[in-house]
């Protein structure tokens, strides 16, 4: 996708009704959307500096009770995540930057960077499988 602010929900929307269809990570839909929209954002406005001649590109991998890999690619310069500062710290409370490496590292089982920092990989695996019911508690 071009590095467009404006492109990345669609794309979005358009990858979790494919992900939602496939029952790879079935109750944990919302946590794959919330790091792909992080992801995204992340590498249209700092990898690429919303740079329209740049590309974002995302490869997405499903598998049935494995779950799923996502690959967000930027063509910035990268950037090293051990320097972001931690959101949490009560220092950093009101900064702008390193809450969406947060949220990814929160939701995702699995972050990490790669080429230099311009990309990053995400894995998540279901909670639960697809059509399995919760069974009552033996008395």
């Amino acid at each position: 996708m071009p590095s467009e602010i404006e492109g990345v929900s669609p794309l979005v929307d358009r990858l979790m009704r494919l992900i939602e269809g496939s029952h790879c990570v079935a109750g944990e839909e919302s946590a794959v959307e919330l790091a792909l929209e992080e992801a995204l954002s992340n590498a249209v406005i700092h990898g690429n500096r919303m740079d329209r001649h740049k590309l974002v590109q995302v490869l997405c991998r499903c598998q049935l009770r494995k779950g799923i890999c996502v690959v967000v690619k930027d063509q910035g310069q990268g950037f090293d995540p051990s320097a972001v500062p931690d959101p949490t710290a009560p220092e950093n409370i009101g900064a702008e930057c390193g809450r969406g490496i947060w949220l990814m590292k929160s939701v995702m089982d699995e972050v990490s960077f790669e080429r230099g920092g311009a990309e990053v990989r995400m894995r998540k695996v279901p909670t639960r499988q697809a059509g399995t019911v919760c069974e009552s508690p033996a008395k």
